[in-house]
């Protein structure tokens, strides 16, 4: 069973691809979702608090998102620090979660698969792509986030002639390229290479 990762900057749409994966009977193991989760690991709770203090938890298992980004997206050296914490967990979920599927190949989707290294455990890598314009408005819409907090985002994020470099396929995200035709033709490469 091949593992593909699937990433794309933030507001490139790989949620939506990775949706349409999993309507053709593809599993997707979504990684940030999984990194939301592991804020609640035991372990993983004694070391952010021990950081960053008990504020940071609204609740016993929910991190205090927005307190949290303000502190890691203007200091790399924290988010170095929690990011040493979190991708090692996310991994064994990966692992656990691996271990279950039966198909052909999985989706391992991930916003920052190449920044915590997630991409050499994968035998293939898609890039969704969209044009940094386009990223940024769709991010407004969906978070209601003003502009300066998405740059800091993205500037925590590799670039898109960074991520085609090691991609293996690229899906192009843009208003008027459908991205079925792109999705199927690669399904169809996948299921080949098996």
């Amino acid at each position: 069973m091949l593992k593909i990762g699937l990433t794309g900057g933030i507001g490139s749409g790989k949620t939506i691809v990775a949706q349409i994966f999993k309507n053709i009977g593809i599993p997707v193991f979504y990684a940030d979702n999984e990194a939301k989760k592991a804020y609640g690991d035991d372990e993983v709770r004694k070391q952010i608090i021990n950081i960053f203090g008990e504020k940071i938890y609204v609740n016993s298992t929910h991190i205090d998102k927005h307190l949290l980004a303000s502190k890691i997206f203007n200091d790399k050296h924290l988010l170095e620090k929690v990011n040493n914490i979190i991708h090692p967990t996310v991994g064994k979920y990966f692992e656990n979660w691996f271990a279950k599927q039966k198909s052909i190949y999985v989706i391992h989707e991930a916003a920052i698969l190449f920044e915590s290294r997630f991409d050499k455990f994968m035998d293939k890598i898609i890039v969704v792509n969209a044009p940094q314009d386009l990223r940024i408005m769709r991010i407004m819409n969906r978070d209601k986030q003003p502009y300066q907090k998405i740059m800091k985002r993205m500037e925590n994020q590799m670039n898109d002639e960074q991520r085609n470099a090691s991609a293996d396929f690229i899906i192009n995200n843009y208003m008027n390229i459908p991205l079925l035709p792109q999705i199927l033709k690669i399904h169809e490469t996948i299921v080949n290479l098996t």
